[in-house]
């Protein structure tokens, strides 16, 4: 007898065969992508000091904002490290962004309070935003930088932040210090003797010959500095002033548009461009670089006030005037935006010019009830800048004249032409 066969079960035949090219494909293609348990990833996570070195290539290159973003990232990876928010502070610095700058050296400092280098640059970008206020106040920047020098008296850096300390305070003539410009030369003598090799230590030394009238020697220091990083805008601004100086106008204007070219938003370059064209006469090249100035800093009466010195020299006295007044007085762009007065201050020359050249010009033009204040303003609050007295008695003069009164008594200080 044969046993009757059962039939074929296809539904189970289907599944068995699905499953075992399920099994097959995992095999093959998914097991070994998986990563075992316990093993390391093949991709490392990226080391903080790899950020660092990407920050400092990016500042070498002059891409400051770069440089600070990118630090910002290595303190997102690693916020214990005080070395990163030191090099963040002087990145921000040389950008100008000095309350950034203080922030991130006073972070550097609560995690170390007894880091000489993070004290230095909080003293540093002390020192360079005091220097933008009226009325400069290097108190805090003094006793950062001290304290610097008293946890590390090596610290070439910090003696060349104090050498530009001390020259700010020669130049403004404000500190506690007698005689602060002796200190700076000291200092920055010793900072290239402690430094040969830093940037900031050949600048110092470039800056403290420059204000004391060495501008020769002060050249070689420059260039120096610029060739351990020839992409600071800063830098070339001031071997700029330095050729101007000693009358080399054009290779001024070869490193004012240097730093132009590094740092386009900054009004500076051009501003000194059109001195140092203004200063050979070239008056409508000098009108067409204070044009630039305004241009890139609309509200800024102080590039006004240039802007206006210029063209009244070309003579275009039309329109120096509205550029004088707006200085002055204050006043509003062409699209609204608000331009605050210019102070008249002992401490800068060119404002005193911005003053008495508007008081010319309201003397030629009748309005002796605008131009007389401005002289007395003048001959009381700059009393021992001869040309602003000699221009104001001009003024006063030419007042007279038209008014028919007798004119102020000349002063016996010879007229001495301004250098732009």
């Amino acid at each position: 007898m044969r046993q009757r066969r059962k039939p074929t079960n296809w539904f189970l035949v289907i599944f068995l065969a699905l499953l075992i090219a399920v099994v097959v494909y995992l095999d093959r293609f998914v097991v070994p992508t998986v990563q075992p348990p316990f093993m390391p990833t093949p991709t490392a996570t990226r080391n903080p000091e790899s950020y660092a070195t990407e920050a400092n290539g990016l500042f070498t290159q002059g891409k400051l904002s770069q440089a600070i973003d990118v630090y910002n990232e290595a303190i997102s990876i690693n916020p214990s490290d005080p070395s990163l928010y030191i090099a963040l502070a002087q990145v921000q610095a040389f950008a100008g962004k000095y309350d950034d700058a203080l922030t991130s050296a006073r972070n550097a400092l609560l995690l170390n309070p007894n880091n000489s280098m993070a004290q230095a640059v909080l003293g540093w970008a002390e020192t360079q935003k005091d220097s933008l206020a009226q009325t400069p106040d290097y108190t805090d920047a003094d006793t950062s930088i001290k304290r610097a020098l008293q946890l590390d008296s090596n610290n070439g850096l910090a003696h060349a932040y104090y050498a530009f300390l001390l020259g700010d305070m020669d130049q403004y003539n404000t500190g506690p210090y007698s005689d602060p410009i002796r200190s700076a030369i000291a200092e920055s003598n010793t900072a290239i003797s402690l430094a040969p090799n830093s940037l900031e230590a050949h600048w110092a030394r470039g800056f403290i010959l420059q204000i004391t009238g060495n501008y020769e020697q002060s050249i070689p220091e420059y260039q120096a500095a610029i060739s351990q990083n020839g992409n600071i805008a800063k830098l070339h601004l001031e071997l700029g002033a330095t050729y101007k100086y000693v009358g080399d106008i054009d290779k001024a204007i070869q490193e004012y548009t240097r730093a132009n070219t590094l740092d386009p938003t900054d009004p500076t370059a051009s501003l000194y461009s059109s001195r140092a064209l203004g200063q050979i006469g070239e008056y409508e090249k000098a009108v067409q670089y204070a044009q630039q100035a305004v241009t890139d800093s609309p509200t800024d009466p102080y590039l006004r006030g240039n802007l206006g010195v210029w063209l009244y020299k070309v003579p275009n006295w039309v329109e120096a005037l509205p550029q004088l007044a707006l200085a002055i007085n204050g006043g509003k762009t062409d699209d609204g935006q608000t331009i605050l007065p210019q102070p008249l201050t002992g401490s800068d020359a060119h404002i005193a010019q911005y003053y008495y050249t508007y008081a010319i010009l309201l003397a030629k033009y009748n309005r002796c009830s605008e131009a007389l204040p401005i002289t007395q303003l003048l001959l009381t609050t700059v009393p021992d800048d001869a040309d602003a007295v000699y221009n104001a008695q001009y003024a006063q003069s030419v007042c007279s004249t038209s008014l028919g009164t007798p004119a102020p008594t000349p002063s016996s200080t010879p007229k001495v032409t301004p250098t732009p």
